[in-house]
């Protein structure tokens, strides 16, 4: 078991956090904050993870999806769903396994358009 070492807060202005976040560039803001102070002196070797500061790449496609969220009422339908088959009153009928189906599939569909909207890979299946 490996002990943390307890992070440092520094609080700074908004324009102060605007100018650190330009000048990291796609590093994560630790890392530069270290790199600088400490002239890469003493560090440990490890890669730096590009991180995006603006993760949202496509707000219209982002905007879609929340509209598709927000016109859908799949949460409510999947709790209804859930209750109903906690309490062992969900008809397994055709149409019910239909409807079922039509839901993962609409919130697979939402899954992929938010991946593409932030900027991620679609192609890989979830775990």
């Amino acid at each position: 078991m490996t002990t943390k070492t307890p992070p440092f807060s520094l609080r700074l202005t908004f324009e102060e956090r605007a100018r650190l976040e330009e000048l990291a560039g796609d590093m994560p803001l630790g890392a530069y904050i270290r790199r600088k102070v400490f002239d890469g002196q003493g560090l440990k070797k490890k890669r730096a993870r590009a991180r995006s500061r603006r993760p949202i790449k496509d707000e219209q496609k982002l905007a879609q999806v929340l509209a598709m969220l927000g016109q859908s009422r799949i949460a409510n339908n999947l709790n209804q769903l859930a209750k109903m088959a906690n309490l062992g009153t969900l008809p397994v009928l055709p149409d019910t396994e239909r409807d079922i189906r039509r839901a993962c599939a609409d919130v697979a569909l939402m899954r992929r358009e938010l991946l593409r909207a932030l900027g991620h890979r679609t192609d890989v299946e979830p775990s």
